[in-house]
């Protein structure tokens, strides 16, 4: 990169100049993500962290990125850390339990819809912390998950209104939005480790056979009716588990 790349062929140097060519990196802001929507087992946590000049500058080489490319429950719980303990950034996180989660899809019969007020809390949550916040952030960042943008703009609360509200496909290529996914994450893989204690049961994370087959036994062991204290109940995986005929399948719309 340094000595053949950009001398020889891009002709311009780039590489560790990343913040003068682009120096909306370094703008105070927050950032929003989810960890659990797709899981069947566990609960759907929201994090945000709020990032400046100085805590971009700390996380420089700490492999602080999308949650989603880091295979280690184990580096997530360290990175969570690092996060939460540099300073000058401030954090927030919103769980929401399984049971919660299940009366609260019951009443909005949309993911998108406790998503948006997910996202809308954790936001209002930061906003409430600004006096930690310097300098304060010039806007809010979150990954673009439903089709109209809309959806979360309206479920924003008073401060949250406050604050512009950027939301774009692959968010998590900021680094805030990066810090959010990670502390989310880590509260999820927390969250269900300490339902597998509770249960003395053993929950996979996504949605696959192998999610099937421990959602049948659990139901052997404990009934169908504590599923709902451990799982997401609106899943396919639910009506496999008891034996119900699955709802018929929705054509999917853009």
């Amino acid at each position: 990169m340094e000595f053949v790349l950009e001398p020889v062929i891009l002709k311009q140097a780039r590489l560790g100049y990343e913040t003068v060519f682009n120096p909306d990196l370094l703008l105070p802001r927050l950032g929003v993500d989810e960890s659990g929507k797709g899981d069947f087992f566990g609960p759907l946590c929201i994090a945000g962290a709020y990032v400046n000049e100085s805590v971009v500058k700390a996380w420089d080489n700490a492999g602080i990125r999308d949650s989603k490319n880091i295979s280690s429950d184990r580096r997530i719980a360290e990175l969570a850390r690092r996060i939460r303990e540099t300073p000058g950034c401030v954090t927030s996180v919103v769980p929401i339990g399984n049971e919660a989660y299940n009366r609260l899809y019951a009443k909005m019969r949309s993911v998108n819809s406790m998503l948006a007020w997910g996202h809308a809390r954790v936001i209002e949550n930061l906003m409430g912390q600004r006096h930690r916040m310097i300098p304060p952030p010039v806007r809010a960042i979150s990954d673009q998950f439903a089709a109209n943008k809309a959806t979360v703009a309206n479920a924003l609360m008073g401060l949250g209104r406050e604050i512009e509200l950027v939301q774009r496909h692959k968010a998590e290529a900021d680094l805030a939005v990066a810090a959010a996914s990670i502390l989310a994450r880590n509260e999820f893989v927390s969250r269900l480790a300490a339902l597998e204690k509770e249960f003395g049961s053993k929950f996979p994370k996504g949605a696959s056979g192998a999610v099937d087959e421990a959602a049948q036994a659990f139901v052997a062991k404990h009934g169908a009716e504590r599923l709902a204290k451990v799982a997401k109940t609106h899943f396919r995986n639910a009506f496999r588990a008891q034996g119900l005929p699955e709802p018929p399948r929705t054509e999917w719309k853009r």
